[in-house]
């Protein structure tokens, strides 16, 4: 039958589209159907036979034979003299079979119809894409870069599906060109009209799990199973693991000889410093490994309800003074991390401080760190300290300006009359 350039065959879709033979055949059936219901008023007197192999098909239209001047419907019935002209031998009654052809329908409508053609077989192509990723949400994922804009990565799968990484997802030291291969894990997948919008991360604290996953066997083979992460990326992450069988130590074979089995997780994370420790389920061991590599002396746990507040509870840690900072870390990082990967609420004392008074590291979100560094330097490292002496006496002692001595005794006065 004549194909009118509505494709150039049903086969060249199969081939070119992830879509079955059944489908297929039932996506055509259906625009050829709503095809015919515009041209007819009904398809339900209509015969579709399609070869998506050979790029053919068949409509057949079925009425009934009536009398001369009784037809009611043209659709369902046709008059005896004009069934005798397709059999000469048709009776009142008989059913009578005629193909329909496309050219029957009008340009127009098969013009319509090769569009909406192409529409149902993209959309079913979108559909099936936007499953296929939704099932690997959290899952590790390798793509191409194929070009790049100012806030976002736009990469291409050997499928050629199109995945987004946007710069809030990437590494802070991630640097790309074109053709590179990237990993990432699927963090969301969202259809956007009829399109799947694919995000994938490197930021994802299950990002730094799956790269657990595929670099050390036994996470893979789950002898060793990883049961929290927390990381600010590409600066720092910790990682608690834990093993069922005693003889494993699963510290040790996650890190591996002088870092080998972890060296290309770093690597891979732009040189992220990683901390490994041993999960326990007793609380006080794990804040107290949380908080390596300072060594806590002793702890008190006030738990909350974690669905009002968030958080398990809260903790006061008691540390020797060498320990406050490496207990805090760099810009509070440890500290924050420990915090995250216990779920927890982290406060530090020091040793043979009395009870009201308050480290004034512990102010590092009001007042700047060079400046909490100049009282250190000067033997003042709490905020009693800085309060007991006068701002004259400070601005001779440090290289701080009268205005910065007055705001900070401020903010330090705030907390105590709290």
């Amino acid at each position: 039958m004549e194909n009118i350039a509505l494709i150039d065959s049903f086969s060249e879709f199969k081939d070119n589209k992830s879509i079955d033979r059944v489908t297929l055949m039932s996506i055509l059936e259906e625009v050829f159907r709503a095809a015919l219901k515009r041209k007819f008023g009904s398809d339900d007197n209509f015969d579709i036979i399609i070869n998506p192999d050979k790029g053919d098909l068949e409509i057949w239209r079925n009425r009934i034979v009536v009398a001369d001047g009784f037809s009611e419907d043209d659709n369902e019935e046709i008059e005896l003299a004009e069934a005798r002209l397709i059999e000469p031998d048709f009776e009142i009654g008989e059913d009578v079979s005629e193909e329909v052809k496309l050219i029957d329908l009008g340009r127009r409508a098969i013009l319509a119809l090769r569009q909406n053609l192409i529409s149902k077989i993209f959309e079913h192509d979108s559909t099936n894409i936007f499953k296929q990723f939704k099932e690997l949400e959290g899952e590790l994922y390798s793509a191409e870069v194929h070009h790049i804009r100012h806030n976002a990565i736009i990469l291409l799968d050997d499928d050629g599906n199109e995945i987004v990484l946007p710069k809030s997802e990437q590494i802070r030291s991630d640097f790309f060109r074109k053709g590179d291969s990237v990993r990432g894990v699927i963090k969301t997948v969202e259809l956007r009209g009829n399109k799947p919008a694919i995000i994938l991360s490197r930021t994802s604290p299950a990002f730094l799990n799956k790269l657990f996953e595929q670099e050390i066997p036994e996470v893979f083979d789950g002898l060793i199973t990883v049961e929290g992460v927390a990381r600010i990326p590409g600066e720092k992450a910790k990682v608690a693991v834990d093993s069922y069988d005693d003889r494993i130590d699963p510290v040790g074979a996650c890190v591996g000889v002088k870092g080998s089995r972890i060296h290309g997780i770093v690597r891979e994370l732009g040189n992220e410093n990683i901390d490994v420790i041993n999960y326990t389920k007793n609380e006080q061991l794990f804040i107290s490994r949380a908080l390596s590599p300072a060594k806590v002396t002793s702890m008190e746990i006030e738990m909350y309800d974690e669905e009002k507040n968030g958080k398990k509870g809260r903790v006061s840690v008691l540390l020797k003074p060498e320990e406050v900072s490496k207990a805090i870390g760099r810009g509070g990082v440890n500290i924050r991390l420990a915090s995250e990967l216990t779920g927890y609420e982290i406060d530090v004392k020091r040793e043979g401080l009395e009870e009201e008074d308050v480290e004034l590291t512990e102010f590092i979100d009001e007042i700047e760190d060079w400046v909490i560094t100049e009282f250190k330097k000067i033997g003042l490292d709490t905020a009693r300290g800085v309060l007991d002496a006068s701002v004259a006496e400070l601005v001779k002692r440090t290289d701080l300006e009268e205005e910065t001595i007055i705001d900070v005794q401020r903010i330090l006065k705030e907390e105590f009359e709290e």
